[in-house]
C-alpha cells in the first residue's frame, strides 16, 4: 500500500539570515567573468529543418561549460527560447524536440557533465556531497551558476527574443528550474518536474533512495558534521529560493515518488511567490511525475506564455 502523502507538509528548511547577501556575492563574482561564448555548427546533427550547434561559455571559477543549441531553420527574426536543464545522472540531450515545436533551445551541461568535466568532475554519486560542509566551495554553487549563465548565453544571441525565454527540466532539472526562475528575472515562464534539491534535509527523512541517500551515507561516516551540512545546504535549497519566483510557473509531482518525495513538492509550491502558479499532482506515478500525460500541459503552457497562443 502506498503511504499517505501529507499535502500540508511543513518543511523544516530555514533560510539563512544572509541568504540574499550570499547569492549577491556569488552573482558579483559571476559578473566579473566574461561569457566568451563559442557557437560551432555541428553538420552531422544538423538537418534541413533543425540547425544544431555545440556551444561553450565561461562560468564561475573560470570553468568552461558546454551545451547543445538548436534552432529551427525556418524561424522568425526574433524567436522565443527554451532553456532545458538536466537530471542528476542524465547527460544533457540535443534539444531537437523543442526546436521542432518552434523554439530556439539550449540544453546545458553544468560542470561534471559530459563535455563540461575536464576541469571539474566530482562524479556520480558524489556531486551531492562534494564539499558539503562549506557553502563557498559546495559543488552546487558552481553548478547553479552554470545553469543560470545559459540564460545569459540565450540573451547574447540576436535570433533569440530575450523577452520570451522559458526554463524547464525534471528532477535535478526541476530543481535547477526553480533556482533559475528565482535568480533570473529574464525568465518569462517556468515548468518544473518533480523538483530535486528542494527540502534536502526533509528528504533524507522521507526517503532512503539515491541521490538523497548520499547525504545519509555521508552523515553516517561523519555524524559530527550534521550541523555544518544542514547549514550549507540551506543556501542551496530550492525551498529558500521559491519566494523570489514571480513568473508564471507550473510544477508536476508524482504522489508515489520515492526519489523526490511529493511532500517536498507541496512545501516548495506553497512558498512560490508567483500569483500565476499551478501544481499538478499525479496519483499512481513515481519519479516520472506523470511525464507522458503532462507533456501536453507543458506544451500548452509555453505556447501560451512564450508564443501568445491559446
Amino acid at each position: 500500500m502506498p503511504k499517505d502523502v501529507q499535502t500540508n507538509y511543513q518543511s523544516k528548511v530555514q533560510k539563512p539570515a544572509d541568504f540574499d547577501a550570499f547569492w549577491d556575492r556569488v552573482k558579483q563574482q559571476e559578473a566579473a567573468i566574461a561569457l566568451e561564448p563559442e557557437v560551432i555548427l555541428d553538420p552531422l546533427r544538423t538537418s534541413p529543418e533543425i540547425e544544431v550547434f555545440q556551444v561553450f561559455y565561461n562560468s564561475i571559477d573560470q570553468v568552461r561549460i558546454a551545451a547543445w543549441y538548436c534552432r529551427p531553420a525556418q524561424r522568425a527574426e526574433r524567436t522565443p527560447a527554451i532553456l532545458f536543464l538536466p537530471g542528476y545522472q542524465m547527460d544533457p540531450p540535443i534539444p531537437k524536440d523543442w526546436a521542432r515545436k518552434g523554439y530556439i533551445a539550449l540544453s546545458v551541461a553544468p560542470r561534471g557533465k559530459l563535455r563540461s568535466n575536464r576541469q571539474y568532475n566530482p562524479g556520480y554519486p558524489n556531486l551531492l556531497t562534494h564539499n558539503i560542509i562549506d557553502p563557498h566551495t559546495y559543488a552546487y554553487r558552481g553548478f547553479y551558476v552554470d545553469a543560470w549563465r545559459g540564460v545569459d548565453f540565450l540573451r547574447s544571441q540576436p535570433e533569440v527574443d530575450s523577452d520570451r525565454i522559458g526554463v524547464t527540466g525534471s528532477s535535478q532539472g526541476g530543481g535547477l528550474t526553480i533556482t533559475t526562475a528565482a535568480i533570473k528575472p529574464d525568465i518569462r515562464a517556468a515548468a518544473a518536474g518533480c523538483p530535486y534539491l528542494c527540502g534536502y534535509m526533509d528528504s533524507i527523512e522521507l526517503t532512503q533512495t539515491y541521490p538523497y541517500e548520499e547525504i545519509s551515507d555521508y552523515l553516517r561516516q561523519y555524524p559530527d558534521r550534521r550541523k555544518a551540512v544542514t547549514d550549507t545546504v540551506a543556501y542551496f535549497d530550492g525551498v529558500n529560493f521559491a519566494d523570489r519566483i514571480t513568473c508564471p510557473i507550473i510544477v508536476n509531482i508524482g504522489l508515489q515518488d520515492n526519489v523526490c518525495p511529493p511532500e517536498t513538492g507541496y512545501a516548495l509550491f506553497d512558498r512560490i511567490a508567483s500569483a500565476d502558479k499551478t501544481l499538478y499532482p499525479y496519483d499512481g506515478h513515481g519519479h516520472d511525475a506523470g511525464r507522458v500525460a503532462h507533456g501536453a500541459v507543458t506544451d500548452e503552457f509555453f505556447a501560451r506564455h512564450l508564443k501568445g497562443e491559446g
